[in-house]
């Protein structure tokens, strides 16, 4: 039997065809089976004993040169035509059989979605049983060679070592940013492996930013080897993390483990096809859109896909070890899975702060899932750059809260976005009506404020205090059936802040050895303002006693309090009360030994970056106190005493503030000594 196999013209579609080689080979063991191919991925059968005949087939080519093509293929008298390009070839070629796009003339049943599968069902192969694969791959013994020689100089003995990298794709659609390969690389060498980057001619550029990157630790193969080679190669890498490209098809069809990031193609029809495979990817509104470019020209599909992501995924594949991949989103007692989640918080500072662990949470439970959260304006800062977040958005109070026109927006916006659930963790009538007029089938929050526009709703009793507020906020996931493994604060630090900080530092005289004492004296509410005059006290006696550096911190509108704590020190300070940005005031807080507050936003944002804090309570209900609201730092002190009130009238006290007044210097001074004579 003669055979005439018309394969596609991209290398990564003509190597989904490959399956459909081994099946005639299969079938036809007998059979001469020549080989129609474009000038691109011709390597892919050159030299291939399987094959009897490569014949080259340029598209382009002038009509002439066409017609001359078909008149020497009708004089070889195939048994059977297998077109699929669906070319004139397949109609007009004599033959007892002929099978171009059997999509035309048979429906592809619903079970079948990936192209190699729907390949083999338009030839009338899937009947023959699945062929082995990697058969149709010709790996020579000089190119087996030629790769263990360039693996045994660089010291690479074992492939568990080795993972192969392409961070190139012939479509830029496809292109994972390449800062984010090389952070990937980065995190992937701190962890012992070796990495080898692979990619043809035009991934050159990449290959050579990644490795400068990387002060020259890769081995960079990108353009430096031949289509054989290569596939010798990725039998000997323990992994490779890939776009969707033509070596990641090259790599399933060998049966190795792959790890693709995919965009705005259908990892459905496109995904890597070996037995161990794990894909990444995030569930945006607009994708799979399956489009040559982005419509909104951001292409966040990719964008949004964290080092981090990635390397949950590598993590499954590798702990596999040689068994069927499980998608970490299957393992879990969610109930449905969530693919677009919208979180909300809407309230100050420190709240946004204790709900970050929220973010986490959701984050390992729904590795591809898309995350974003609503916040206000002000703290935005405080999420962006986190690498559980797949976007922040603003909620400007007093436009969006207080314009229907502008509210309107942002629900459209929301809408656009398709969440299909939110989780609103500080309960608003507006937040609840936004959640509710844009669509959001599945809304989760407290029963309170319009709580019936929820569609799950849990009981409110924070004003009780029973815990914290970190933990009332993870009661949400809890009713979602996860079950939160930390409780860590987390608060990004930006390059930029750190460049600010070290010029700030510099030209007040700070050095990087001295060591700093951060006062915060304000606060939003005068029952938790603790006398200016105490704070300067404490910095005086803590700077003379341990040699400290004084640094005055506050919000712009608390301005005139904080300068009151500096007018009564005797110790210079460096005053910073409404100059700073929250990420500016992170790069500040970072460097402190010590953080003293009151009970406010800054002493979270201490607690997130690991800052020893002693913070000074005052009001004594169960909802406001330091049980709900305290900083939950492993070395961070809570000052707070009772004076024996039945009420409490917050900041229309009438008592002076007793309780704020009952917790004197000598109590600061003496946390304070507990907490740095034990560092």
């Amino acid at each position: 039997m003669k055979i005439l196999f018309v394969t596609l013209s991209n290398i990564g579609d003509c190597i989904l065809t490959l399956p459909v080689l081994d099946a005639l080979r299969q079938k036809y063991p007998a059979a001469q089976i020549s080989v129609l191919v474009p000038p691109r991925p011709r390597g892919i059968f050159l030299n291939n004993p399987a094959v009897s005949e490569v014949i080259i087939f340029d598209k382009h080519s002038r009509l002439k040169d066409k017609l001359k093509l078909f008149f020497a293929l009708s004089k070889k008298n195939y048994d059977q035509v297998i077109d699929l390009r669906n070319s004139s070839l397949g109609i007009c070629l004599p033959a007892r059989h002929r099978k171009f796009l059997g999509g035309i003339w048979r429906r592809i049943p619903d079970r079948i979605k990936h192209m190699q599968q729907k390949h083999l069902f338009w030839a009338g192969l899937t009947d023959e049983g699945q062929p082995a694969k990697g058969k149709s791959i010709h790996i020579t013994p000089a190119d087996r060679e030629y790769i263990q020689n360039i693996l045994s100089k660089a010291g690479i003995f074992k492939s568990d070592d080795l993972i192969a990298i392409a961070p190139g794709a012939r479509s830029e659609v496809k292109r994972w940013p390449r800062d984010r390969f090389s952070l990937l690389i980065r995190q992937l060498v701190q962890a012992g492996k070796r990495i080898v980057l692979v990619g043809d001619i035009s991934d050159q550029p990449i290959g050579e930013y990644l490795n400068q990157a990387n002060a020259g630790e890769l081995i960079d193969l990108c353009g430096k080897t031949t289509f054989s080679q290569l596939a010798a190669l990725l039998e000997k890498a323990g992994l490779l993390i890939t776009n969707d490209s033509a070596v990641m098809h090259l790599a399933s069809y060998l049966n190795r483990p792959v790890v693709a990031i995919f965009g705005p193609t259908s990892q459905v029809k496109y995904g890597p096809w070996s037995d161990q495979a794990g894909v990444v990817k995030k569930d945006i509104f607009c994708r799979p859109c399956e489009k040559a470019q982005c419509r909104f020209g951001s292409l966040q599909c990719l964008t949004c896909i964290h080092p981090q992501d990635v390397l949950v995924q590598v993590k499954a594949v590798l702990e596999s070890k040689g068994a069927a991949v499980k998608n970490p989103q299957q393992d879990q007692a969610v109930g449905p899975v969530f693919k677009r989640v919208l979180i909300t918080r809407t309230d100050r500072l420190g709240d946004v702060l204790l709900s970050t662990p929220v973010i986490e949470a959701l984050r390992v439970k729904l590795p591809q899932s898309y995350i974003a959260m609503l916040v206000t304006t002000y703290t935005q800062e405080v999420l962006e750059g986190n690498p559980f977040l797949d976007e922040v958005m603003a909620f400007d109070k007093a436009g969006q809260g207080r314009n229907l026109w502008a509210a309107w927006r942002l629900i459209k916006l929301l809408r656009q976005k398709k969440f299909d659930l939110a989780i609103i963790l500080h309960p608003t009538n507006r937040i609840h009506w936004f959640a509710f007029l844009a669509g959001i089938p599945k809304r989760l929050g407290y029963d309170r404020k319009c709580g019936f526009l929820l569609t799950d709703r849990i009981k409110h009793d924070k004003q009780s205090g029973q815990k914290h507020e970190s933990e009332y906020a993870m009661d949400l996931v809890r009713y979602l059936g996860i079950t939160p493994q930390k409780h860590s604060l987390y608060m990004p630090v930006k390059k930029e802040s750190e460049e600010w900080a070290k010029a700030l530092f510099q030209g007040a005289g700070i050095k990087d050895s001295d060591r700093l004492l951060i006062i915060h004296p304000t606060a939003s509410c005068p029952s938790r303002i603790w006398p200016p005059e105490r704070f300067a006290q404490v910095a005086d006696q803590l700077a003379q006693r341990y040699g400290f550096k004084i640094i005055i911190i506050s919000g712009p509108q608390d301005r005139q309090k904080a300068e009151m704590a500096v007018k009564h020190m005797h110790t210079a300070a460096l005053s910073l009360p409404g100059r700073t940005s929250l990420s500016q005031l992170a790069s500040v807080l970072k460097r402190a030994q010590l953080f003293i507050s009151t009970d406010s936003g800054p002493m979270h944002l201490a607690v997130a970056l690991g800052v020893p804090v002693i913070t000074i309570f005052g009001r004594s209900q169960a909802g406001l106190g330091p049980k709900r609201w305290g900083p939950l730092g492993e070395r961070s002190r809570v000052l707070h005493k009772t004076v024996g009130c039945t009420d409490c009238f917050a900041h229309n006290c009438k008592k002076g503030f007793a309780c704020l007044m009952a917790t004197t210097v000598e109590d600061v001074l003496a946390a304070a000594d507990s907490i740095l004579k034990s560092s």
